[in-house]
């Protein structure tokens, strides 16, 4: 079966759809399938906080929206989804060239979906973040 979800219009929605502020992260769609989504951004001084580490709402933020992608993923198809909560756990600073976020459904019911995410700073391939989410489908 060939998925409808292909990533340049994933990408696309991504771009013409999210708030303006998760737009200026630059996020880049890496997967979109089976339940899975990945997105990357680049670690510029605009997200830095002192020390040029990430701060911990740019990495909130990009969970939340992999987390969304990863839903859209499971469903094959972009409809709206609320998050209904998002938890995450700092693990240690990030920094590097790019953060990575790797999300996954981990339950998917008829309204609600349970996933779960890692944050990566690269090169060095460091998880530096945990999240949780849970999600609606209204």
């Amino acid at each position: 079966m060939t998925s409808a979800l292909t990533l340049p219009f994933a990408q696309e929605f991504l771009e013409g759809n999210f708030a303006p502020w998760i737009i200026d992260l630059k996020p880049k769609l890496i997967d979109c399938a089976n339940g899975l989504a990945r997105i990357d951004i680049p670690i510029t001084p605009h997200i830095e906080r002192v020390g040029h580490i990430v701060c911990g709402q740019a990495m909130g933020a990009l969970a939340d929206t992999t987390m969304v992608f990863a839903c859209f993923a499971q469903i094959d198809k972009l409809i709206p989804i609320a998050t209904i909560t998002l938890d995450t756990q700092f693990l240690r600073p990030a920094s590097g060239d790019i953060l990575s976020c790797r999300a996954k459904v981990d339950r998917a019911g008829k309204a609600l979906f349970f996933l779960s995410a890692e944050l990566v700073s690269l090169p060095n391939d460091k998880v530096v973040a945990k999240s949780t989410g849970t999600f609606y489908f209204p």
